[in-house]
């Protein structure tokens, strides 16, 4: 192999490795996401007591926040 295929092997490898954190990052994100939608469903499906309300508030902003930071992630890989 020559050097400029060397080369453009690196690169490629390097792009597989770079796909695969992002397939990652996405589906961590997709993950959050889906429960964000179960814990809607389930509030909207039922009537709850304030402080019932409040915890499931919690629950989806603690997931906002995280899917935040995942976002955060993908968007700082440069490559």
């Amino acid at each position: 192999m020559d050097k400029d295929q060397e080369v453009y092997k690196t690169f490629m490898e390097e792009q597989i490795r770079w796909c695969k954190e992002q397939d990652r990052i996405l589906g961590e994100i997709e993950s959050k996401l889906h429960e964000m939608k179960i814990i809607v469903v389930f509030v909207i499906d039922h009537e709850l007591a304030s402080e019932e309300f409040d915890e499931f508030n919690n629950q989806l902003n603690k997931l906002k926040r995280e899917v935040y930071a995942l976002e955060k992630q993908l968007h700082s890989i440069v490559h």
